[in-house]
């Protein structure tokens, strides 16, 4: 007997990035949106025609958006914040785009959504903004038009939802009225708020959005829809009894009796303490991952145990998250033994959406170590139709390669921050409130040329050399120009701040079309460790030696630390990340003393995706702290007491790691704050953190220039929380998006208001 195949979603991007390129195009006014939305959907239709070609059951609608799935939903429920008043004026499509970018043709530009990254993935999504007033007001029609699309290749369909308690979960209140008890912050838009702080309070709108549900269930049914999938992740978290408690509420509220099924997805972890929650829910059946399930577990056999008989149970085999070829043989084990109990109520699935792999595997030229061992979003159909039909084959040896005997121990740097703060002070000479960048400058249509010119070796070494030190010479220049006080070089020569390191080590093989879609048009291409890492020669240290050169200002080494390298990669199949992580310490280790020696006096290492690995499970997450920070100071243990060491962390909640960000013990952290608001900076004054703190004044991300005023809000703030002397004025990210015009002339206004706010501190301590 055949099985029932499903997937819970698929790359949306194309597999040549369609969907950026023509977003992009639109954004820059190339195209028209009719245009625009008819490359989407030819996209749209490619993805499905996969899942037909490869013979999965049931066709997925609705993961397929054109930024961000919670983005979208947002505003299919009519939540637009009040700041974007002009939205009116649009249709849903530049809606969302506005929501997520801050800016929209005829409409003032404003602060964009808070982003921050969706569980423990790299994957982002935009955070809504509710007020206590909230009115919701519906509209699903783009939906139901994906669905009418759908019905032309003539396969049961699935149409996939937020669920109701997960997209409350990820959202936040944020108001304007007096009466709230809560803490005021003053987020970029200058518009002061009131933030309710307990997560809890978002399930006030549950009796306001039931009816919209069971509307849309509806509407739905009567469209011929066989299946919704409710995504409800929050229920593989360590949740409040509160959450609990709606779950059960919600979902006895919304059942239905009438042919419509609903199905529950949980993925990126196993159900835990919610497991008798999960399995008592009155829907037709429950999706569970057991690609995160620790070894010998077995849970999902409990879940087995005490899924009610009606019910059905999709397993998500074929790991959604990892680019190693499935083991058919082991998982048809598992496939044999949960049939027995369930027989056709067992669906079988990906673990999670494919959106965290790349497209298709059939382009790359592979290597001959990992032939035959990998699999992306198009070969894991495969897998899924293989495991269903029985037809099991053997893969090729999973496991990569490992010669080199691993026991480092990690090291840290031993002298206590103030002694090392003095030290510094001493040597680089800072003024108050240092301004500086986060490291990138923009990847020019010159740069991507002469790069594209190389790879295919129409240009020489020397030609390609040249031509970036010529970029870095015009980052140098700019730098000056606006009066900067710490400069960085621009990285012209990176194609991403990952990869660029990954294809200088050894341990890595980097593909050449294995993109990912990070957030909107933003992809990145993880690379994919296949053996132990080395680092066979300097990787910077010739470029920032070259940038030093032009200029008697201080320039920064820059980095990406172990923690982000490993994150940002995929893993090997079977070997501890811990080992990973350590092996990829040493090697910066040699590149901070390598860059020190050829003195540089400050040097960043960038840990963006410090928090992103974090178990879901606080039962988990002591083992990942421990080898996290140890990994990042190893790193920074070559540096001598003057040498200053930077780190950079954005677009994460981290609330709840300010200890270990503490135990890091980097002197000087930046991390983002545009568009989460202050409450970030209040946390770290709450907990004494003793270093020294850049805060990102302005938001790299959206295309709007920030004025000079919103960056004096942030400032301000700052001051109130952190001593100016261990101050530093900074963007929130790198600026290698954003164009050379919108990069001067937010940087202007940088500047220009830290010296104002400079010199008013000096006149007041004179």
């Amino acid at each position: 007997m055949t099985l029932t195949t499903h997937i819970l979603g698929y790359p949306r991007i194309g597999a040549k990035r369609e969907l950026k390129f023509a977003e992009e195009s639109y954004w820059k006014g190339e195209i028209q949106q009719v245009d625009f939305l008819a490359e989407a959907q030819a996209v749209e239709a490619a993805n499905w025609q996969a899942q037909v070609d490869a013979g999965i059951s049931i066709l997925t609608v609705g993961d397929f958006v054109l930024y961000d799935s919670v983005l979208t939903h947002a505003v299919r429920l009519g939540i637009i914040p009040a700041r974007f008043k002009d939205a009116a004026k649009l249709n849903q499509v530049d809606q969302q785009f506005y929501l997520a970018r801050g800016r929209a043709p005829n409409c003032s530009d404003v602060a964009a959504l808070e982003m921050t990254k969706w569980f423990d993935t790299n994957y982002h999504y935009l955070v809504p903004e509710l007020n206590s007033a909230q009115e919701f007001k519906a509209d699903f029609s783009d939906l139901f038009a994906q669905v009418e699309r759908a019905k032309a290749f003539n396969k049961p369909l699935k149409v996939v939802v937020p669920g109701l308690l997960t997209f409350l979960y990820l959202s936040r209140i944020v108001d304007t009225y007096e009466t709230l008890e809560t803490k005021q912050h003053t987020c970029e838009c200058n518009i002061t708020q009131r933030e309710v702080a307990a997560n809890q309070a978002t399930l006030q709108f549950i009796d306001a959005l039931l009816p919209i549900y069971a509307a849309l269930f509806d509407e739905l049914k009567a469209r011929g829809v066989d299946y919704v999938q409710l995504d409800e992740p929050a229920l593989v978290l360590d949740l409040e009894p509160e959450w609990q408690t709606a779950f059960e509420r919600v979902y006895h509220l919304l059942q239905r009796r009438d042919g419509l099924k609903l199905i529950v997805a949980t993925y990126f972890e196993s159900l835990g303490a919610n497991l008798n929650l999960a399995v008592n829910l009155p829907v037709a059946g429950l999706h569970i991952d057991i690609s995160r399930e620790k070894a010998g577990e077995f849970f999902w056999k409990k879940v087995i145990d005490q899924l009610p008989a009606h019910k059905i149970l999709s397993l998500g085999l074929i790991n959604g998250r990892s680019v190693w070829a499935s083991d058919l043989t082991a998982l048809n084990d598992i496939v044999q033994t949960a049939q027995k109990s369930l027989g056709d109520r067992l669906w079988l699935s990906s673990s999670c959406s494919l959106l965290h792999v790349p497209v298709d595997l059939d382009s790359e030229i592979i290597p001959a170590e990992v032939n035959g061992k990998l699999a992306f979003a198009r070969q894991k159909l495969n897998e899924l139709v293989a495991l269903a039909q029985g037809n099991i084959y053997a893969n090729a040896k999973l496991s990569p390669t490992t010669t080199q005997t691993f026991n480092l121990v990690a090291q840290s740097r031993p002298d206590t921050f103030s002694a090392r703060f003095e030290a510094q002070q001493e040597k680089l000479k800072l003024p108050l409130l240092p301004t500086t960048t986060i490291g990138s400058f923009p990847q020019t249509t010159e740069i991507r040329a002469a790069r594209a010119a190389w790879n295919k070796g129409d240009l020489t070494q020397a030609a390609y050399e040249a031509a970036m030190q010529k970029e870095i010479a015009y980052a140098i220049q700019q730098q000056e120009q606006l009066g900067l006080d710490v400069l960085v070089h621009g990285e012209a020569e990176r194609t991403d701040m990952v990869e660029y390191f990954a294809g200088l080590l050894d341990g890595f093989w980097l593909s050449k079309f294995g993109w990912v879609q990070s957030y909107g048009s933003r992809c990145v291409r993880p690379p994919i460790i296949v053996g132990d890492i080395q680092r066979p020669n300097t990787m910077t240290v010739k470029w920032i030696q070259y940038a030093n050169s032009l200029t008697d200002k201080i320039v920064k080494g820059m980095l990406t630390g172990p923690v982000t390298i490993l994150n940002w990669s995929f893993p090997p199949a079977h070997r501890s990340r811990r080992e990973v992580c350590l092996q990829l310490a040493e090697a910066i280790r040699l590149e901070v003393a390598d860059l020190q020696a050829a003195g540089i006096g400050i040097i960043q290492i960038d840990e963006a995706a410090f928090r992103e690995g974090l178990p879901l499970r606080k039962a988990d997450q002591a083992e990942y702290w421990d080898w996290a920070v140890k990994s990042f100071k190893h790193c920074s243990s070559s540096s001598r007491i003057d040498t200053q060491i930077h780190t950079h962390m954005c677009y994460s909640d981290f609330k709840d790691c300010l200890q270990q960000i503490t135990t890091m013990d980097a002197d000087v952290i930046t991390i983002e704050t545009s568009r989460s608001g202050l409450q970030l900076l209040e946390v770290f004054h709450e907990q004494g953190y003793p270093n020294a703190i850049g805060p990102g004044v302005y938001d790299i991300h959206s295309p709007r220039t920030p004025t000079a005023d919103n960056m004096r809000t942030v400032i301000d703030a700052a001051l109130k929380t952190i001593p100016a002397e261990r101050l530093w004025i900074n963007p929130d990210c790198g600026l290698k998006t954003r164009n050379w015009a919108e990069t001067k002339a937010a940087l202007a206004e940088l500047v220009s208001m830290a010296k104002q706010v400079r010199q008013e501190l000096e006149s007041q301590a004179a």
